[in-house]
């Protein structure tokens, strides 16, 4: 009756991605080392690189030129449904990506692309219907919006799917959290 059903992902927004840092600092004001929450924090801190370092094994693992390849982020708010970035650890993803000289598009119906451009210096995809899938080496299933629900990755099998948040079936991607 009270279980709750996480699931892996990023951890962004407010509450859970930036108020544990002022307990830690309270803690430690009063003399108390707060392992278990700096610890959790520091692997929600790292998540963004290790999905990209994972994504990046996978493309190589099918043949593909790291450099200048063309990769599709799906998702950059901080939670399902709601256009809130503030604090969205994919954005960790996205510099990450970035830093393998990677063209790296960000899609996400839900972000109000003049934040995102003001927050991250980044421009949105402006995609109707949503991007084409087949223009690109690998995907990045970051966020997940229930307009990604059922999303069809399967086509290409060169294609490389990352699904962070687990919400497309097991057998249609090539890594989960």
């Amino acid at each position: 009756w009270n279980f709750l059903p996480f699931k892996p992902g990023l951890v962004g927004g407010h509450c859970i991605g930036v108020d544990p840092y002022y307990l830690a600092h309270k803690a430690s004001s009063l003399g108390h080392t707060p392992q278990v929450i700096l610890s959790g924090r520091r692997v929600n801190d790292n998540m963004g690189m290790f999905v990209a370092n994972k994504l990046v094994k996978l493309m190589i693992a099918k043949n593909h030129l790291i450099s200048e390849s063309k990769v599709l982020i799906l998702g950059i708010t901080f939670k399902e449904d709601c256009p809130d970035v503030r604090n969205t650890r994919v954005i960790d993803i996205y510099n990450e990506l970035r830093s393998f000289d990677m063209q790296v598009d960000i899609y996400d119906p839900w972000a109000n692309a003049i934040e995102v451009e003001h927050e991250y210096g980044l421009t949105l995809l402006n995609e109707p219907d949503g991007p084409t899938i087949s223009d690109y080496a690998a995907v990045v299933l970051a966020v997940a919006h229930s307009h990604f629900f059922g999303l069809d990755v399967r086509k290409n099998k060169k294609l490389v799917v990352y699904d962070v948040k687990g919400i497309l079936p097991r057998e249609a991607v090539d890594a989960r959290l």
